[in-house]
């Protein structure tokens, strides 16, 4: 008789026993696979979310006091523009873009307005030592990427992330508000303060005070504040795992003369919520190592006990230690991969129908956790059964045999 027949049959002895040990490891892999499942495509929606956003992350001189994220460039304070270069040079992972800002109030056919100096995207790359740092790159695990940045529409790209590719000192972009109090269109021209500059184009709405600005050139809103290299705000897009995993103090250690802050609503609340989940799995990893191993040990040392006349038997008959230890852990093996298998249907199952509800996005099966869910659960299943595994493979046949 084979090996495998021989463990076809031993499987399914004592069955009582060996549903419960099958129910434990199904139903821990089941909750592991969901969570895991769930709060992955929970990490996304937020890193899309704060795609949405823009930039999520501000830098502004130590005194200043955030009031409103929109208007946190509009105050009198200034921080050097060296920290750019400091950011870009640094080791500091998770900085995706750098925006720094500097803001004039202006009147406009007496009305006030915001004359904002942002930092185009070719200024960073014009500075080898900056080309490589990273900037303007979306590492891997960082949500949403922005696929093609350099052939996305102006507006789009400035009202998302304050990024554009290119912005000459004479070319100013004009907010929604702007433009229909002025009377202002793209290609035309504007004078502030007695400087003439192009309209590039006009901004699409955003319901927020940038509605209400006027973006140049960075250097030339210095010229033209007579402040020299200064900014209000550096405005930062940072990867989303990274605010989670400390690019807040990081950046707080860099530049200690300025303060860092973030969007905490968004940032505490769901990475809290996606991090939670993920100790929860650890949590019920943790009960299946002890609930699952344990009862599958349980198992195997009933069936070693109560079986030890047939294996001593078998033993007899020529079959050596290493065969009995390998029939009771490819035992092992079947049910760890019955139950691996099977938790992870059940529980993608679960995800699928379950995630929209509980977390509030779309989830969609995982083919990778099917490896996980099964190495997990065999590893579970061999470690528990080889104790009793090589209990069995010492069991003396004569001693055995002699039992009543």
């Amino acid at each position: 008789m084979k090996i495998r027949t021989l463990v076809w049959k031993e499987i399914f002895e004592r069955k009582n026993q060996l549903v419960t040990s099958f129910l434990a490891i199904l139903l821990g892999i089941t909750v592991i696979v969901a969570i895991k499942n769930i709060s992955y495509f929970s990490e996304l929606a937020v890193a899309r979310e704060l795609d949405a956003l823009g930039a999520n992350v501000l830098i502004l001189p130590k005194s200043v006091s955030l009031q409103d994220y929109y208007t946190a460039d509009m105050q009198n304070e200034e921080l050097p523009e060296q920290y750019v270069a400091q950011i870009a040079m640094s080791d500091v992972e998770g900085v995706d873009n750098l925006s720094p800002k500097l803001s004039l109030p202006i009147s406009l056919n007496e009305k006030e307005f915001i004359l904002t100096g942002i930092l185009p995207k070719s200024e960073f790359a014009a500075k080898a030592a900056w080309a490589g740092a990273g900037i303007f790159n979306r590492p891997i695990g960082c949500g949403a990427a922005v696929p093609g940045l350099e052939k996305a529409p102006v507006t789009e790209t400035l009202v998302r992330t304050r990024v554009i590719e290119d912005l000459a000192p004479d070319e100013v972009l004009v907010g929604s508000d702007v433009a229909v109090m002025v009377g202002l269109e793209e290609g035309g021209s504007l004078e502030i303060l007695g400087r003439t500059f192009r309209i590039t184009a006009t901004l699409p709405q955003t319901g927020t005070i940038d509605d209400s600005r006027i973006f140049a050139h960075l250097h030339t809103v210095q010229e033209m504040a007579g402040k020299g290299a200064v900014v209000n705000a550096i405005e930062v897009i940072g990867c989303c795992h990274e605010i989670a995993g400390g690019l807040i103090e990081k950046l707080n250690k860099l530049l200690p003369d300025a303060k860092v802050v973030t969007i905490t609503q968004i940032i505490d609340t769901q990475i809290k919520t996606n991090q939670m989940m993920g100790n929860l799995s650890l949590i019920f990893l943790a009960i299946i190592v002890l609930v699952g191993g344990a009862s599958i040990a349980n198992y195997m040392y009933a069936n070693v006990y109560e079986r030890r006349r047939e294996i001593g038997t078998l033993m007899a008959l020529g079959a050596g230690s290493r065969i009995v230890l390998k029939i009771f852990l490819l035992k092992a093996l079947m049910l760890g991969l019955a139950g691996g298998i099977g938790g992870y249907l059940v529980g993608t199952f679960l995800a699928v129908t379950m995630g929209p509800r509980l977390a509030g996005v779309p989830v969609l099966p995982m083919p990778m956790l099917a490896l996980w869910a099964v190495v997990i659960s065999v590893l579970i299943a061999l470690a528990a059964s080889y104790f009793p595994a090589r209990r069995a493979a010492r069991i003396d046949p004569s001693q055995s045999l002699q039992e009543v």
